[in-house]
């Protein structure tokens, strides 16, 4: 597979990474055989999290004898403090089995108050510093949703790489992070190149993806035949078709601004509705048979009724979108279907 230099970092990688995070879902020797196959296509790039349940554990165990400056890695951890960054770091080590992170970054930075307790003296920040003077780390990164959040880290000369979410229905990052990433030499991770797995067309996807050349697609994966078309049309390298086109404005009309990324940092919800379920009724609704719509989200649905409108799940979701009110739409639209 073609490798791309990734930015200041010199790094070469593959034109398209391997996510993290739907193996959790799948066993240890599934995982396994998953990571295996990826390298085999020559994806070099392994993204994951320590919040991602197994996740490193199983990485760790798929890169088992391949040589170590073969693969760039790439981990996540979720602290504010020095001290549990550190902790995190440690753990996320031993789990991947390596004894260096190529690149490691502070998850979802996505708020002011987040951004300045990592970055305060005693911070997340410093253990990450710290961390890259010692050789745990080659490379400083963050992660975020929060675009205002996003552009002030990056233009703060703290950072290598950015991970951002960017797809054809989210384009926030097309007009200010990715120009200035390019412009300040920054590696730039597309996170959710399928809308957290909202969008089903994988040609379309990736397509649209690869215009850009200077990102890196981070798809998440859970089984062998989705890398394996993933990585067809990596490599196949067709541009957009009219048809295409057209399908991307018909999709970006039907979720409009206010769409949910699936993101479920909105979670725990104390009534245990499944929130990201229920917002992606309209759309899902639309894309599967009624048999299959029911299965899927009716239960989900009737759940949501129960909804007190507390508010928890606005004071976490890093798009405010309202979701009380955006549950109730999507209600609506059901029982409209029945």
């Amino acid at each position: 597979m073609e490798k791309v230099r990734f930015g200041k970092t010199g790094l070469m990688v593959s034109r398209v990474a391997l996510g993290g995070i739907p193996i959790m879902r799948v066993s240890k020797a599934e995982a396994v055989k998953l990571v295996q196959e990826a390298i085999g296509l020559g994806i070099n790039f392994i993204d994951t999290a320590h919040v991602y349940a197994d996740s490193e554990e199983k990485i760790g165990e798929g890169i088992k004898g391949i040589r170590r400056e073969d693969l760039i890695i790439a981990s996540k951890s979720p602290a504010d403090d020095k001290k549990q960054f550190n902790e995190n770091l440690d753990l996320s080590l031993k789990r991947l089995g390596v004894d260096y992170i190529d690149i490691y970054q502070l998850h979802n930075v996505g708020s002011e108050t987040r951004r300045d307790a990592v970055l305060a003296p005693g911070g997340a920040y410093e253990g990450l510093q710290e961390a890259v003077k010692a050789g745990k780390v080659r490379f400083p990164a963050f992660s975020s949703h929060s675009l205002p959040v996003a552009l002030e880290l990056m233009k703060s000369d703290k950072f290598a790489v950015v991970q951002f979410p960017f797809n054809y229905i989210d384009r926030q990052a097309e007009k200010e992070a990715i120009p200035l990433a390019q412009k300040l030499d920054m590696g730039f991770i597309a996170m959710k190149p399928m809308g957290g797995g909202l969008l089903n067309n994988a040609g379309i996807s990736f397509r649209y993806l690869l215009q850009y050349d200077s990102i890196v697609p981070d798809p998440g994966i859970e089984s062998i035949e989705e890398i394996r078309e993933i990585v067809g049309i990596v490599e196949k390298k067709q541009p957009l078709t009219a048809e295409d086109k057209k399908e991307i404005e018909k999709l970006c009309a039907e979720f409009g601004p206010s769409w949910c990324h699936r993101c479920d940092y909105c979670q725990p919800c104390p009534q245990g509705i499944a929130i990201s379920a229920v917002l992606c009724t309209k759309s899902s609704s639309k894309r599967f048979s009624p048999e299959r719509a029911r299965a899927m989200i009716g239960p989900a649905v009737e759940k949501a009724k129960t909804c007190l409108e507390c508010g928890d799940c606005m004071t976490r979701c890093p798009y405010h979108l309202e979701i009380p009110r955006l549950l109730k739409e999507n209600i609506a639209h059901w029982d409209s279907l029945a």
